[in-house]
């Protein structure tokens, strides 16, 4: 199979997976609040099929679920990052082979650094290099650094995995104004760069369209470096332009409550194309990002991609379906409303803002020291 930095090379847009944690929380197989994945030994079956949904829906990457598999975040977990890891491995490898994806071992920050008030980069390199060590004895295709706060971490990372021989893409979660050091987006993807990684982005926290902004800004100062790059984003699926620092974790709805804020697939596509006409390659989801989200990124880049998914015969995607069953109720009193010919227009649904359906919703929540300023 050609390498995934061969075919960006080439020009292809790789669509990468969506939301374990969260979706797999919702289905009952993970914990809120830890978010730890030991499901992965407990509840294999579970992670393959939305495994499976996602590589359906259109992904060309299957990811390894080991977020929080570091072996400092599983305190109090029955598995070890060693057993963890493994059974993710097994699953993404059994996904991949039937349904010819990419896998990616996924590494996600240390509690050496996130939660200590020195950071001991020895003791960092360590928790990375033991997860990172089972990822490539599994002969992973690349390795995913994601869900890093702070750019001095993620350089660490990448450091200690230099020789491994695998690409590796580096994601920080952060919004506009930088990691959580004060350290802007495009400084950190210069830094990034720099450090040796093949693909730079953002993920989680922050919604699509905050996340745009962050990559604009990395491209922005990394074209102004002359240095040349892949991009990537894969952010929440929440619409969280009034989070803080945190993102949407920040809000009096997480994590619990989230669920009037989830994205339409209408909203996903209007920023799949904006991702796209930005530059960015690799185009995927985190948190909240479900299969019909994934689905949506691969039909609206079908024209770029020269293919619809295979979740694309259960879709309308083109409204055609629309349009067959609103012309032959024309005329028909209610039932017209319900399937009226406006609807048959892809830019009615792209335009849409969609209601809540509960009288006293607020359009905003008020969060301290939100990350964007919402006057005006």
């Amino acid at each position: 199979m050609t390498s995934v930095l061969d075919r960006l090379r080439e020009g292809e847009i790789i669509v990468g997976d969506g939301s374990y944690v969260f979706t797999l929380e919702k289905r009952g197989y993970v914990k809120a609040g830890k978010f730890t994945p030991e499901s992965a030994c407990e509840h294999p079956g579970a992670v393959k099929q939305l495994a499976i949904e996602f590589a359906r829906a259109g992904a060309d990457v299957t990811q390894t679920f080991t977020y929080g598999s570091t072996e400092g975040m599983l305190e109090g977990c029955a598995y070890t990052s060693e057993q963890i890891n493994q059974a993710a491995c097994d699953i993404a490898w059994e996904v991949a082979r039937d349904k010819k994806t990419l896998v990616a071992g996924g590494i996600t920050q240390t509690k050496s650094y996130t939660y200590q008030d020195v950071k001991d980069k020895k003791l960092v390199q360590k928790e990375i290099v033991q997860n990172a060590e089972i990822l490539i004895r599994n002969k992973v295709d690349f390795i995913i650094l994601e869900y890093f706060r702070n750019v001095e971490e993620i350089i660490w990372a990448i450091e200690c995995l230099k020789g491994c021989g695998k690409p590796m893409f580096a994601s920080l979660c952060i919004g506009p104004r930088g990691d959580s050091a004060g350290v802007d987006p495009g400084e950190c993807a210069v830094r990034m760069v720099r450090a040796g990684a093949h693909v730079v982005g953002a993920n989680c926290l922050f919604d699509p369209f905050i996340n745009l902004t962050v990559l604009k800004m990395m491209k922005e100062r990394l074209d102004k470096e002359g240095l040349s790059t892949f991009l990537m984003s894969q952010p929440n699926g929440f619409r969280s332009p009034d989070g803080g620092r945190y993102g949407y974790c920040d809000l009096p709805e997480f994590p619990y409550a989230l669920e009037p804020r989830m994205l339409t697939r209408w909203e996903v596509r209007r920023w799949a194309r904006a991702a796209y006409e930005v530059g960015v390659r690799y185009i995927g989801g985190c948190c909240g990002f479900e299969p019909y989200h994934i689905r949506a990124i691969a039909e609206e880049l079908a024209p770029e991609r020269g293919r619809l998914p295979e979740g694309s015969d259960k879709s309308d995607h083109d409204l055609s379906d629309m349009r067959k069953i609103s012309e032959s109720y024309s005329g028909k009193q209610d039932v017209e409303t319900q399937y009226g010919l406006d609807k048959c227009c892809k830019e009615f649904w792209l335009n849409m803002e969609p209601a809540t359906g509960r009288p006293k919703s607020a359009a905003m929540s008020t969060v301290h020291d939100p990350e964007i300023k919402m006057d005006g």
